[in-house]
């Protein structure tokens, strides 16, 4: 008895519901609706773990690109021994410190030191990005990505990575430690200086700022010296 083909669309919703694991075996196969289900499952940290390093959008796309290549040609190899976003986002981490290994033509990022144990300084959370309520609360969170991401992007490459991932992706920092093939004790030094530079960051940026905070001007101005005016004219006999 020959089989009922499955509709395209039905196979892509059968997809979305299947865990990693079960997703492989039939990548493996070359089924393309599990591959496609496995790029869009992973696309979001992948491209925040290349942009933390590369700093370019475009360039972070083709790093991102390229990690999915290696790592569907080369499915076989992955055997389960790890998650398949810990093996993605190695692969993807290694592609990207190559572009910036090439870049500096260095053999790879200097070790830092431990100098200090403390953990010190708190998680800085990114803005939300659902879709706001109403204009002005999409553009205050528009403004404040920015503001964040500016200060992100000047970090430097390895306190970015160990950022990004901790805070941002929200791993342990032996998580975040194992991918970037440092020590724990490194990765918590690298994130405590790289928050004390956020933060550092982000009070130059705001420092300009303050004076146009809660502007009274132009119409809203004029309005309230009319408002005023008619005010004291009832008061005056």
């Amino acid at each position: 008895m020959a089989a009922i083909p499955v509709p395209a669309e039905r196979h892509r919703q059968q997809m979305s519901i299947l865990s990693d694991a079960d997703l492989v075996p039939l990548a493996k196969m070359g089924d393309e609706p599990a591959i496609r289900t496995i790029v869009q499952r992973h696309n979001q940290r992948l491209f925040r773990t290349a942009r933390a390093i590369i700093r370019n959008d475009a360039e972070a796309e083709d790093v991102v690109q390229a990690a999915y290549v290696k790592a569907f040609t080369n499915l076989a190899t992955f055997r389960g021994d790890a998650q398949l976003s810990t093996w993605l986002t190695r692969i993807t981490l290694n592609e990207a410190l190559s572009r910036v290994r090439a870049r500096k033509n260095t053999t790879g990022l200097e070790e830092i030191e431990m100098q200090t144990t403390a953990r010190g300084g708190e998680v800085l959370q990114f803005p939300s990005f659902l879709s706001a309520t109403d204009p002005e609360t999409e553009l205050a969170r528009s403004q404040a990505r920015h503001l964040l991401e500016n200060a992100v992007g000047e970090l430097p490459d390895d306190f970015r990575a160990v950022f990004v991932l901790r805070d941002i992706e929200g791993m342990s920092t032996d998580e975040a430690a194992s991918y970037l093939g440092i020590r724990p004790e490194t990765a918590k030094t690298r994130l405590h200086r790289a928050r004390k530079m956020m933060r550092q960051s982000i009070e130059k940026q705001l420092s300009g700022a303050f004076s146009a905070l809660f502007p009274f001007d132009g119409a809203r101005c004029a309005f309230m010296a009319e408002r005023v005016i008619a005010a004291v004219r009832q008061k005056t006999p």
